[in-house]
């Protein structure tokens, strides 16, 4: 049935975006739960609905615009370049288990100040999740718009569950590195053969 719908490239596309954006939507989910815990219960959900639809805004464009880029000639060779950085900040992170915790500043004097804080968290942390699925989909946008949904899904639901399931299971961080450093070598393959070969 599936493969009726998809051809087996798509159906590999669709694998590597489900598996990066497994990796790497978690970290974006628990600044927006670090900044609404420090407000009461009745603003708590209100700052997550902001923040996750502000997000959703900034991630829309920076996809699209990411996506735009990476058809130009040697823009895809500095993406894939930003992607091995990405595996290997990953690998330190997730896999050897070295993260630090990062010192997001919570603002918690006002509502808007933490929407703010929430944007440009989710602008910093961004990067690396749009430019590989941007990279993994390619020129098949349909695939793109999925895993930019699946994303922003996984940002607003299962954060907590997605980074326990990442400890206890390495073989799905594996798995998700697997799939960047693949986008990652395709696009400097892809781009090497077009300006020097």
């Amino acid at each position: 049935m599936l493969s009726e719908i998809f051809t087996p490239e798509q159906i590999t596309i669709l694998t590597q975006i489900i598996f990066i954006d497994l990796v790497l939507a978690g970290d974006n989910a628990i600044i927006i739960g670090m900044v609404a815990s420090k407000f009461p219960a009745n603003q708590r959900k209100q700052i997550i609905f902001w923040g996750i639809g502000g997000a959703v805004v900034l991630r829309i464009i920076l996809t699209l615009l990411t996506a735009y880029l990476l058809q130009i000639s040697g823009l895809r060779l500095i993406g894939g370049l930003l992607l091995l950085y990405i595996v290997y900040k990953l690998y330190i992170d997730v896999i050897k288990g070295e993260t630090k915790e990062e010192s997001v500043k919570v603002e918690s004097s006002s509502f808007l100040k933490a929407i703010w804080t929430i944007l440009l968290a989710d602008f910093t942390m961004s990067l690396d999740n749009v430019l590989g699925v941007a990279g993994a989909a390619g020129h098949h946008y349909h695939l793109l718009v999925f895993g930019l949904v699946l994303s922003i899904v996984l940002m607003a639901v299962a954060a907590n569950l997605i980074s326990s399931w990442i400890k206890k299971y390495k073989w799905i961080a594996w798995l998700g590195l697997l799939a960047i450093l693949a986008v990652a070598v395709d696009l400097i393959y892809t781009d090497i053969n077009i300006l020097f070969l």
